[in-house]
Order: structure tokens, then C-alpha cells, then sequence
């Protein structure tokens, strides 16, 4: 199977909308457990379903970017127009007052929804994707503190902010960031496994919620007694 293309987008976003997502997806991969088999021994059945992935961080140009409140720089690895065809597209969140999206992040957008390829929004991500369009008539969600805002700036989308993240085709769009991050997570899960997400997420020593934000997506575990233990079981 060809290593999975995902990208993000280089602007001015709060950096653990994107990073942690990603972070997530890379503990899942093929090259992290490879390379983590040598303190750790991965059962090859995990290790068989995992993801090889490429990732991409996208500018509009290469020069570099300091991410929203904080004196954090990325530079992108790659532009709009040298970036090869995406599967995933995370898109983090930027300050919605402030933001304008610039034409050429708007056409990779529209593109890739309209090729049928996964987007995932974080956070005020959900404004970013709103602007080039592709909300336009789909139930999406964004960070509770920017709902009203955007019911009102975005009328034609369907906001709800009644789950953690709202699934409408190929469009995933998650509220405040933790819960982008378990988006994914289920993302992981019904993609690749329940035990390719338990090494992932073992590896952030992250437990998941679900889309109700309950934290049932891993098995919980106890002792003799009936205690519970913590979730994630290290050997």
C-alpha cells in the first residue's frame, strides 16, 4: 500500500490544533513503531496494519510562520503548488476575527474536498474551510466559545455544537482542540484498528474520548480489587 499524504496548512494557528493531531497520526505509524520495537517490542499484527505516512506542511510560500500567541516559527516543508495530491487534509485554528484566507490555501481546499479526500478541522479550523466554501449546506461544528460567532458570520452552514465533532462525508470538523485530537484518534481506530490507536495514543500517554466525550474508546483496566488502573498498560 502507498504511504498515506497528509498535509496541513501554514498559517497563523494555535499550534496544538494541527501538531497534536499529527503527533498522534506519527506514534501510529509504521516508522515510529519500527523504530520504537528496539526498547519496546510491537506485535507485528499492530505493526502489519499501520500506516506508512508521509506528512506535509504547507505554505504558500517557504518562508516561515510564527504560529498564533506564541513565538513558535514553522516553516513550511513544502507550497501549495509543489504539494503532491493529498488523502488527509488537518486544518488548525487560526483567530477567526482576524484571519483572511488566502486564495490560493482556498482553491487547495475546494479541491481536495471535491476530490473526495478526508479533511479534518480543528478548533476555529471549521472558519478557515467556511471561507473557502466547502461548508456551504453541511453540519459541521467549531470551538464552543466562536459558535455564536459563526452561526451568525456563516449562516449557511449547519453549526451544532452538541458533540465533540460532527462527520458529514469526507469533512470531519472537531470543536475546541483535545477534541480534534480524539477525532482523529477515532479517525485511527476505525481506519486501522483498535490496537493501532492504543500504541499511538500509549506512546502520547493520551486516553481518548468519544464523540459524546466520554472516555470509553480504550478498555478501561483493574485490579484484583476492582481499583481502577490507569488506562494504558506499559510493559
Amino acid at each position: 500500500m502507498a504511504p498515506l499524504q497528509i498535509g496541513s496548512l501554514v498559517f497563523a494557528y494555535q499550534p496544538v490544533d494541527a501538531l497534536g493531531p499529527l503527533d498522534l497520526l506519527n506514534c501510529s505509524s509504521k516508522a515510529i513503531m519500527e523504530a520504537m520495537n528496539v526498547v519496546s517490542p510491537v506485535d507485528e499484527k499492530t505493526f502489519a496494519k499501520a500506516p506508512e505516512i508521509v506528512f506535509h506542511h504547507i505554505g504558500v510560500n517557504r518562508d516561515p510562520v510564527t504560529l498564533d500567541n506564541t513565538c513558535v516559527t514553522l516553516v513550511p516543508s513544502t507550497t501549495v503548488d509543489e504539494c503532491p495530491e493529498l488523502d488527509c487534509l488537518i486544518v488548525g485554528g487560526p483567530d477567526p476575527t482576524r484571519f483572511e484566507l488566502d486564495p490560493k490555501f482556498a482553491e487547495l481546499i475546494r479541491r481536495h474536498v471535491a476530490a473526495g479526500k478526508m479533511l479534518f478541522t480543528n478548533c476555529t479550523g471549521a472558519a478557515v474551510v467556511a471561507a473557502a466554501g466547502v461548508l456551504d449546506g453541511k453540519n459541521a461544528t467549531i470551538n464552543n466559545v466562536a459558535y455564536q460567532f459563526m452561526k451568525y458570520k456563516y449562516p449557511q452552514v449547519n453549526w451544532t455544537n452538541d458533540k465533540k465533532w460532527v462527520m458529514d462525508g469526507n469533512i470531519w470538523t472537531a470543536g475546541g482542540a483535545m477534541a480534534g485530537l480524539d477525532m482523529v484518534c477515532h479517525w485511527v481506530k476505525e481506519t486501522f484498528g483498535q490496537d493501532v490507536l492504543n500504541y499511538g495514543a500509549s506512546l502520547l500517554d493520551y486516553e481518548p474520548r468519544d464523540i459524546d466525550g466520554i472516555q470509553n474508546v480504550i478498555p478501561k483496566r483493574y485490579d484484583e480489587n476492582g481499583k481502577q488502573l490507569w488506562t494504558h498498560a506499559f510493559p
